[in-house]
């Protein structure tokens, strides 16, 4: 089964290491079993009569392997208790969307607000893409929320129940009867775990006392929370029981980004063919440092050789560097046969960390999150708008010519404020304002009922109604203009 994905080419068409000398077979005889090892041209997770090859990485020891369970752990721990943590009175990061309220850092936002996301959001893509220029996917292998579950959480109870690698591959051709209760204890905790995932994740979107009433309550009483509670569980399931490795090949787009994100001075996972080209066991006359022992692949989380040069189903998780690390301290030869390098690095030793793209990328980055920082800090504390009245234009009563507007005020700071509302113009009109001061609680808003009536004789075209909203703030006293413009009958007045 071709993969039109899979490249063994370079960041935009070359190798991130010199394409080795000696690529093994496909299918290799090993008695009179055929023996199948990953290419470049298929997909080492589907058999090539379609099915799926489930891929069981060996357990492996090394200072990456280290640094990634402590990174996965400190992650595990904030997403976990982000929602619970608070700021003053507000949570740290809340997106309640049934209230259209949003929270950061302390910080409070409405739904008019909203549009500061896009330079939030464009800020930390780019930033992907400055991490994608440095190094690769490193975010794929270290910190991407799929790797982070899968690898530091599911795979290891995976581990403790079913057993190593060689015992799961054995598990999965065992009668049913032999893996009942393995089999069916790993989908209980399995599926524990993905419903204490997405009650996290739910936390995010709704404020935690909230969340925690509508666990204890019926469903019925939040039907919206516990549908997506129930379907994103049943998809945190699947993905991590079953579907594994292929979220990161077949789905993610950021695996696909990589041939016009890389360079030659890239850092990628990838294999010095100078050094270990041609291959042969220890002792072997001509062989030089890989000893062909496969340990590379067999502790692959997506099954790939990366010998075979830089593939789209590498993820950059540092397994088959100390893997073979480990291989040639036992052998008695230098580390870093499997090593982070660039391709010019591999090639020549060298490589560069400032340049062109990069550049690019951190000024995008930069361009993202200084325009959200500069809009955040310079927002209006609240907002003061003067519209007409739904569904009304004007009427003429005896002399004068009446308008109806609506003063909407939103309070956009974290306590309780009070507006005073004074008319302005315009001159000789008579402004009925229904509440002249209005009290409103954090992120609350009003509509204020405004009348206008003009006599005749003043009535012209271009009127507009004026009323000045002052705000009592601790920081200073805060006014607005609110403005909206008078319909009246043509031809009257002067």
């Amino acid at each position: 089964m071709s993969d039109s994905g899979s490249s063994s080419g370079a960041p935009g068409g070359g190798d991130a290491a010199p394409a080795p000398t000696s690529v093994p077979k496909p299918v290799v005889q090993k008695g009179k079993l055929p023996v199948r090892r990953p290419d470049v041209d298929t997909l080492f997770s589907i058999n090539p009569d379609g099915s799926r090859n489930a891929i069981h990485p060996a357990d492996v020891k090394g200072r990456f392997q280290t640094r990634k369970h402590l990174l996965w752990y400190v992650l595990i721990a904030i997403y976990l208790a982000v929602p619970w943590v608070k700021i003053g009175e507000r949570p740290l990061l809340l997106i309640d969307i049934q209230a259209r309220h949003f929270y950061l850092l302390g910080q409070t936002f409405n739904a008019q607000d909203f549009w500061l996301a896009f330079f939030f959001v464009t800020g930390l893509g780019f930033s992907l893409f400055v991490v994608a220029g440095l190094w690769g996917r490193m975010w794929c292998g270290y910190a991407c929320p799929q790797t982070v579950f899968l690898e530091g959480l599911f795979r290891r109870i995976e581990r403790l129940i079913e057993g190593p690698a060689a015992a799961r591959a054995k598990l999965d051709k065992a009668p049913f009867s032999q893996k009942f209760f393995r089999r069916g204890l790993k989908m209980v905790v399995f599926f524990l775990l993905a419903a204490l995932i997405s009650h996290s994740f739910l936390g995010y979107f709704m404020p935690v006392e909230v969340l925690m009433e509508a666990v204890t309550s019926s469903p019925t009483k939040h039907m919206t929370a516990f549908l997506f509670m129930v379907i994103s569980t049943l998809i945190l399931f699947v993905d991590f029981t079953w579907f594994r490795e292929q979220l990161c090949i077949a789905i993610c787009p950021y695996g696909r980004l990589q041939g016009a994100l890389y360079d030659p001075d890239t850092v990628l996972v990838g294999y010095d063919s100078k050094r270990g080209e041609p291959r042969g066991t220890a002792g072997t006359a001509g062989a030089k440092d890989c000893i062909d022992c496969f340990r590379c692949v067999t502790v692959c989380p997506t099954g790939i050789d990366i010998r075979n040069g830089t593939q789209l189903e590498c993820v950059g998780c540092a397994n088959c560097i100390d893997a073979c690390d480990d291989v040639m301290t036992k052998l008695g030869r230098p580390k870093g046969l499997v090593r982070y390098d660039s391709q010019r690095g591999f090639e020549t030793g060298q490589r560069r960390f400032w340049r062109g793209r990069v550049v690019l990328y951190v000024a995008l980055m930069l361009v993202g999150l200084g325009a959200f920082v500069f809009a955040v800090t310079k927002r209006r504390p609240f907002e003061a708008n003067l519209v007409r009245a739904r569904g009304t234009s004007y009427t003429v009563e005896g002399d004068r010519v009446h308008d109806v507007f609506e003063l909407h005020l939103i309070n956009k700071r974290s306590g309780p404020r009070t507006f005073h509302v004074t008319d302005i113009g315009p001159a000789g009109a008579e402004i009925v304002v229904a509440m002249r001061e209005v009290a409103l609680e954090s992120l609350q808003d009003l509509r204020v009922p405004v009348h206008v009536f003009v006599p005749m004789a003043q009535w012209k075209a271009g009127l507009k109604c004026e009323l000045s909203v002052r705000c009592d703030d601790p920081d200073g006293e805060l006014v607005r203009l609110a403005t909206a413009p008078l319909l009246g009958p043509s031809g009257a007045g002067r």
